[in-house]
């Protein structure tokens, strides 16, 4: 184990990746995951709300370096830079693997943050791992610091691990309804398939254009999702599929993969198709896909408690909500108070 003698916090106010990454540590594919690296973080900030501005807490020593991606918003409040794209929002660790160690760099950024001049007294962080021990090591950090927090479950992630099967095993042990749906409307509607992996200005425009004609709610910024299948595509882990029915693309689906996980974006079908369960029929060419082509090992659904991810899944582990409370200003004390008699008032499950 490497030594842990000094440890430094600093806050910066900007998402210049000369500041924030001296050492470009946070480019790296090889590491990090699509939502740890710099250019997720950059590409975030635009999606809040437009009095949000960037405070990046950064942690370093002989240990390595740490740092918590945040968002400062008015009132002295500050929000995880996360947004409605995010699968998960985590502290990021270059150089430092052990957990005490990277619970000694939070220590560091947790002070920093309690000293800060007109800094946040309350900071809310979402969506935050529970099941890997993140949520935990965040509360354990922020109390050493002087903090006091308070956390709720607010969604959930499902996987499915699929390393060593292929398509047909995986298939096989879905819902029989799943299947048998699936086969039934392929025979009646005849509904054709197309998966990409390089960036089309038409294809994407079909993507958005069935989007705008499906169930979802409007969200964040397309501008986002776009920018984001760009990179990606440049990258070589774009996966855009898209189904047609009698040449009209009806379902289209966003995903990427890279070291060995695919991630399920965004999916969408038009309402006027429903009936030829064409979305269905696109999943299941996308998991063939990726299982028997691109060989991944875990597919990830991404956020929230939809009933239609339980086919697909076999995995769902608790996000939290984490309210981080500076104890030791006044306001901070008064707002953890009212939030206490507030769970308590509405009978809201807090710990």
């Amino acid at each position: 184990m490497s030594s842990t003698l000094w440890v430094k916090g600093e806050l910066i106010e900007t998402l210049d990746s000369v500041a924030v990454d001296p050492r470009h540590l946070l480019n790296s594919r090889t590491d990090l995951t699509l939502f740890e690296r710099m250019d997720w973080f950059a590409a975030s900030l635009p999606v809040l709300p437009a009095d949000a501005r960037p405070l990046v807490a950064r942690a370093w020593g002989e240990i390595g370096q740490g740092w918590l991606f945040l968002a400062a918003m008015p009132g002295r409040r500050a929000t995880a830079l996360a947004s409605w794209y995010s699968f998960a929002f985590r502290p990021v660790f270059r150089n430092v693997t052990d957990k005490a160690q990277q619970e000694a760099m939070l220590v560091a950024i947790a002070r920093r943050l309690r000293r800060a001049r007109n800094g946040p007294v309350e900071i809310t962080l979402a969506p935050v791992p529970r099941k890997d021990g993140t949520s935990k090591m965040i509360r354990s950090a922020f109390a050493k610091a002087g903090w006091r927090s308070l956390r709720h479950q607010s969604s959930t992630s499902w996987t499915i691990r699929v390393e060593g099967q292929n398509f047909e095993s995986f298939w096989h042990a879905r819902p029989g309804q799943l299947r048998n749906t699936h086969d039934r409307k392929l025979r009646k509607y005849a509904v054709e398939t197309e998966i990409l992996t390089l960036f089309d200005d038409d294809a994407w425009a079909a993507y958005e254009s069935v989007y705008a004609e499906s169930w979802k709610p409007r969200e964040g910024d397309a501008r986002f999702l776009r920018t984001l299948a760009e990179r990606e595509a440049k990258a070589g882990c774009l996966r855009l599929g898209l189904a047609r029915l009698e040449g009209e693309v009806v379902a289209a689906q966003f995903w990427t993969v890279e070291k060995g996980v695919a991630y399920i974006h965004k999916l969408a079908h038009r309402e006027s198709a429903k009936q030829s369960s064409a979305g269905t029929i696109l999943s299941a060419a996308l998991f063939r896909h990726v299982i028997d082509e691109d060989g991944v090992r875990l597919i990830d659904f991404g956020t929230g408690n939809d009933r239609y991810k339980a086919d697909w899944m076999d995995r769902q582990a608790p996000l939290d909500t984490i309210r981080l409370y500076n104890m030791r200003h006044p306001a901070g004390l008064f707002r953890y108070l009212k939030a206490r008699i507030s769970a308590l008032v509405h009978n809201r499950h807090v710990d």
